[in-house]
């Protein structure tokens, strides 16, 4: 179910995008407070980019996935579009990138461009 395709892209797609947002916190000096902000972003992002990545697989064009659109459905792949349909996973991805750029209130105007990443990666479900 959810639960486990969340699980498994929890630990790879989004423990990268994690690991990124924390490197760059550690180099910052982030204190524990924003360090746990920017975890939760991660986390978020991560899962969003995901799922992003499922809905463009199956409305997306070569051209711009830079692969083959439907190759993820050929190969039975377990995907959030398969398992919940496209509405529900277009609905998700946005609620992700939402909480995603609501993590990072609090962290003023140098988390902008944070914020605008996940806003961005929402947009590209439509």
């Amino acid at each position: 179910g959810q639960e486990g395709l969340e699980y498994v892209h929890s630990r790879k797609t989004a423990a990268l995008i994690k690991a990124a947002v924390r490197m760059g916190a550690v180099c910052a000096d982030a204190s524990d407070k924003e360090m746990a902000a920017l975890s939760d972003y991660g986390d978020q992002l991560g899962l969003a980019f995901q799922i992003v990545d499922d809905i463009l697989d199956v409305t997306g064009a070569a051209i711009d996935l830079g692969k083959t659109p439907g190759k993820d459905a050929a190969s039975n792949k377990r995907t959030h579009v398969a398992l919940m349909g496209l509405d529900r996973a277009v609905e998700l991805g946005r609620e992700l990138t939402g909480k995603a750029a609501l993590a990072l209130l609090g962290l003023g105007e140098n988390a902008e461009p944070l914020r605008r990443l996940a806003e961005l990666l929402g947009k590209r479900t439509y």
